[in-house]
């Protein structure tokens, strides 16, 4: 089972409750930060480094000798990456998504790969060797996540199937409603969308449960810092909003100074007090009957799709 925790905005809580659900999480577990462009799970789980692969993508060099200026590689650029100017041929690497498609076309053989850094991705364990840690870092300047995000994607399929084990994914996904965020989506069972009560924050929960809708995956919720003072409108608004989309609203953990003070401080939240723990475990508990159920109708769209 994949579990995406994802959100409309940065800074709605995904990376502390993924790291609050892996510290309860008591079966084989993967836990991924897929936030690429800021990773920070690893600040809150400390796992120890055991592998870093650097991560390329295959882009288009021009051989001029053998060019015959047929313009094919250019026409079939969807993004940009190929131009023609007054007859030459001009590639930008940095444009390039990496979809192969200019290599199919050439008839004359006048482009040759070349590679592109894309940044690292790292593996190791974590909770004493129980978690296994998986983590993408984009390369600094480098503009676009999704061809790093899908071999990420790669190396979780490795981890995940590697041994004789079946384990879980928790998967940290990227904010907002870009490419990034949809990119890790759709490769999930389950988003787990974590909702911040606030104007702003339920303005782009709205937008990431429309956004992640068309994927036909089951969509549940969480809502963060529930409860606090003078904001009881903005907790009903997404209660409500639940009801009327048939989204299932799996918790709410409460707004507390004493949470946010640990979890400035480095710490995981599920390990604060026994009541915390037994939040995120029931959240845990949540989620895993919310996956039962889409093992029991594989071919079933989620209601709310």
């Amino acid at each position: 089972m994949r579990i995406a925790i994802a959100s409309g905005k940065g800074g709605a809580g995904k990376t502390c409750v993924t790291a609050s659900l892996a510290a309860v999480w008591d079966a084989p577990l993967v836990a991924v930060d897929a936030d690429v462009e800021a990773p920070n799970l690893h600040l809150f789980l400390k796992p120890q480094i055991r592998e870093e692969r650097t991560a390329w993508l295959d882009v288009p060099r021009l051989v001029p000798e053998a060019c015959t200026h047929c313009e094919k590689c250019r026409d079939i650029c969807s993004y940009k990456a190929i131009a023609s100017f007054v007859g030459r041929i001009s590639i930008f690497p940095d444009m390039c998504h990496g979809c192969n498609g200019c290599f199919a076309v050439c008839p004359a053989g006048a482009l040759e790969r070349g590679k592109r850094e894309l940044g690292t991705i790292s593996s190791g364990t974590a909770a004493d060797g129980s978690v296994i840690f998986l983590m993408g870092r984009t390369r600094i300047g480098e503009s676009m996540t999704p061809p790093l995000l899908r071999q990420e994607q790669t190396r979780l399929e490795e981890l995940l199937h590697g041994g004789e084990t079946s384990r879980d994914a928790l998967i940290d996904a990227p904010p907002g409603v870009s490419c990034p965020a949809v990119t890790v989506a759709r490769e999930a069972d389950i988003i787990l969308l974590v909702a911040d009560p606030t104007p702003f924050g339920f303005h782009d929960f709205r937008l990431a449960h429309q956004a992640f809708v068309p994927l036909g995956k089951r969509l549940c919720v969480v809502i963060n810092r529930a409860g606090a003072e003078g904001n009881a409108a903005g907790d009903e608004a997404v209660r409500a909003y639940c009801r009327e989309q048939g989204l299932p609203l799996l918790g709410e953990l409460p707004f507390a100074r004493a949470a946010a003070e640990h979890y400035a401080g480095g710490g995981v939240l599920a390990d604060l007090s026994p009541d915390w723990r037994q939040r995120f475990a029931a959240l845990r508990d949540a989620l895993r009957a919310v996956g039962e159920r889409c093992a029991s109708r594989p071919d079933k769209e989620a209601p709310h799709a």
